[in-house]
């Protein structure tokens, strides 16, 4: 209780303090036009007390920079110009280290318990990486001042680095940029006229402070690149420009590149080109859905005036139908035409041996940059009894000739919700089982109401809030044991499908071996230049993150590609702003940006306009009218946050709106788009008509009425 009492007063002493700052104006004095106003009189008082000086302006200078009042700047510019360059030097760093030191235990006594008890979970990854390298990353933010300082001394506050860490190192680190601006303060200092601010001493110090955190960031980042490669042979020449790992969608784009750029790169796949996506993913998954849907749609003829609908299949059919459309996407990803292109594709599994090499069936390939893109696998969960049951996951239900009479989906996440339904529509008897509240853990409750009131009108067996905890089998009878509350739950099944999400591709490539850093959850930590903690290796797709999408993955390859072939020369940020995805079952949910649950979660106010697909006439002539489209925007604006959007081909409609979002595009500029009619793409126009609606100047509008009211009667 003492200690909280401590806190507020301390807090409310600060507060009133910068209040005080504010209030009293004292922030113009801490200026250059007001610096120069008063230099003579400062000189003048220096030459009569230098000690009294100098304690008054490095008191003065360290509550600055401990209240994180703007000012440090100015003063060292002026501390320059007053007290000459080596005793200003001395001065300003040690009283911007002593002040920033202020403001660390300050953050740290007020906010870091409080910060650390709510977010420590989210900030575990921090806190280590603080613990492992926070001194020389605390350097690097010194010497390259991207963030102001004072964000610095608050931010490290609330992380477990140690005071005489901090203070240490920002002493060191402030030094170089202290002594620039120190240098700059000197000329500055010497203006007497306008004709001497084109003085060279004045230009040249002028630049030096422009070109500084550049050059310093450069230094950095070839003193952090020569510490990871410490210990490691550096080949006299390179066999090739790059070498990519993996052959699904992160890994094509790639190669793609560097071939379209003329360089030499090898492409190494242990399995088969194209990767997940064409093999077990996405090509597979559709062309089955597609037949599933046209088995659903026959089932609903006399809902278009027609006679009963009814097909005679043969499941094995359907699924070598699949293997033909696979078979008609692969030359895309082919062998054959990578290698025309001037790709060296190679089949083997891949170990890399060092920053520059890459071990493959026997030999040994130098390059001057790798990419790692050798995706994911689904996970196979260790539930007593499963191993001995006949499961298959998303890998492997494409080898299945005969449709299971019962089959248990393990999750219900995109995955095991797509399959779920389509084996419903062959006419498997499907029992879906998920642990959380609601489908797509991801979206909206209401959201994943609409795709549950579909499945159960489908004849799913949809069980949330249920926990597998055991496969008894016992001949040919088999049972999954599900635990919901306290209640048991006994499944019947022949066949399940585990559905459980994916984990990245990492064993036995040797990465650990040569200090590649990994993330929590498997995936290989990267920059936002998607570069390792080995700056030659470079990673894409679904092992360097959570958005384990194909377009995602082709989207990152992108930018792995192109910073790995220029070689620190430039480098590319990878955008992630604005992400869309969707899940194709039927109606199809796709989403891009903020959803409700997101928006709550990070405390961002928002309004949420709907339209309902009931009321769409493209919707009502295909019969597809079950859905809505949902779209987040700020209190009274109409910039797009995000958007929900359940209904047929929903993935398709909300193209406009990442194109909206991405670039800045709005509601209103939607609205006054002109859209086909009759189309689904009409329910974005739609949605933005409501918000138009509920943002309608009323007050203009009764004017209107009145005008044109007396124009009747005039």
């Amino acid at each position: 209780m003492k200690k909280t009492t401590t806190k507020w007063f301390l807090a409310l002493a600060i507060a009133a303090l910068i209040g005080a700052f504010f209030a009293l104006g004292l922030d113009r004095h801490f200026t250059l036009a007001a610096f120069k106003s008063h230099q003579m009189a400062f000189a003048d008082v220096y030459a009569q007390n230098r000690l009294v000086s100098i304690a008054a302006y490095m008191g003065i200078y360290i509550a600055v920079t401990a209240l994180s009042l703007p000012g440090a700047a100015v003063m060292s510019l002026a501390g320059a110009a007053l007290f000459g360059f080596w005793t200003a030097l001395v001065m300003v760093s040690f009283a911007s280290s002593i002040g920033a030191t202020a403001a660390f235990l300050v953050s740290r006594f007020l906010l870091r318990d409080w910060v650390q008890s709510r977010f420590g979970d989210r900030l575990g990854a921090i806190n280590a990486g603080v613990a492992r390298d926070g001194a020389f990353y605390l350097f690097t933010l010194r010497l390259v001042p991207a963030f102001p300082f004072f964000i610095i001394n608050l931010v490290m506050g609330l992380t477990p680095m140690r005071t005489a860490v901090f203070y240490a190192v920002s002493q060191i680190g402030m030094l170089p940029g202290t002594a620039v601006f120190v240098n700059a303060g000197t000329q500055l200092g010497r203006i007497a006229s306008i004709e001497a601010i084109l003085s060279p001493g004045l230009l040249a110090s002028l630049a030096l402070l422009g070109i500084f955190p550049l050059a310093a960031k450069r230094v950095v980042g070839l003193v952090r690149s020569r510490r990871a490669l410490k210990g490691f042979a550096r080949p006299s020449r390179f066999d090739h420009n790059l070498v990519v790992i993996g052959a699904g969608s992160a890994g094509l784009v790639t190669a793609y590149i560097a071939a379209t750029a003329k360089a030499k790169v090898a492409l190494i796949e242990k399995h088969r080109m194209g990767g997940d996506c064409l093999n077990t993913g996405c090509v597979p998954s559709k062309a089955l859905i597609r037949s599933a849907k046209l088995l659903a749609d026959a089932r609903r003829a006399e809902d278009f005036g027609l006679g009963k609908g009814r097909f005679e299949f043969d499941f094995a059919q359907v699924m070598d139908r699949v293997q033909r459309v696979i078979g008609q996407v692969a030359p895309h990803d082919s062998v054959e035409r990578y290698s025309a292109l001037g790709v060296d594709c190679i089949q083997g599994q891949a170990k890399v041996v060092s920053p520059w090499a890459v071990a493959v069936n026997g030999r040994t390939l130098t390059t001057r940059a790798i990419v790692i893109a050798t995706g994911a696998t689904p996970v196979v969960p260790p539930i007593p009894g499963l191993a001995q049951a006949p499961y298959v996951t998303s890998d492997t239900i494409w080898n299945l000739r005969t449709l299971p009479r019962r089959l248990v989906v393990l999750g219900g996440g995109p995955i095991g919700c797509e399959l779920a339904q389509a084996f419903a529509r062959f006419g498997s008897t499907v029992t879906l089982v998920h642990s959380g509240p609601h489908l797509l853990a991801r979206e909206d409750a209401d959201v994943a109401h609409l795709l549950g009131q579909r499945f159960t009108a489908e004849g799913i067996g949809v069980l949330t809030g249920h926990r597998a905890k055991e496969v008894v089998t016992d001949g040919g009878d088999r049972r999954l044991i599900c635990e919901a509350g306290d209640r048991t739950v006994v499944v019947p099944f022949d066949v399940v499908l585990v559905a459980l999400g994916r984990t990245p591709n990492t064993a036995d490539l040797g990465l650990e071996q040569i200090g590649v850093r990994f993330a929590d959850r498997g995936t290989i930590d990267s920059d936002a230049f998607l570069r390792t903690s080995i700056p030659t290796i470079y990673v894409a797709g679904d092992v360097a993150g959570s958005f384990q999408f194909t377009h995602t993955a082709a989207h990152m390859a992108w930018y792995a590609g192109i910073n790995a072939l220029a070689d620190g020369l430039v480098s590319l940020a990878v955008d992630n702003r604005v992400i869309p995805w969707a899940t194709f079952t039927d109606p199809e949910v796709a989403r891009v940006g903020l959803n409700e649950k997101e928006a709550t979660a990070r405390g961002i106010a928002c309004e949420v306009t709907g339209y309902r697909l009931e009321d769409l006439d493209r919707a009502i002539t295909d019969g597809e009218t079950h859905g809505m489209v949902k779209v987040l925007t700020p209190p009274g604006q109409d910039k797009i946050l995000g958007v929900t959007i359940v209904g047929s081909h929903a993935g398709d409609i909300i193209a406009q709106f990442v194109l909206a979002m991405k670039h800045g595009i709005g509601l209103n500029k939607i609205l006054g788009t002109i859209h086909i009619y009759p189309t689904l793409a009409e329910a974005g126009k739609h949605a933005a008509g409501n918000w138009k609606k509920a943002h309608a100047p009323q007050g203009l509008l009764r004017w209107v009425e009145r005008y044109l009211t007396w124009r009747r009667e005039a």
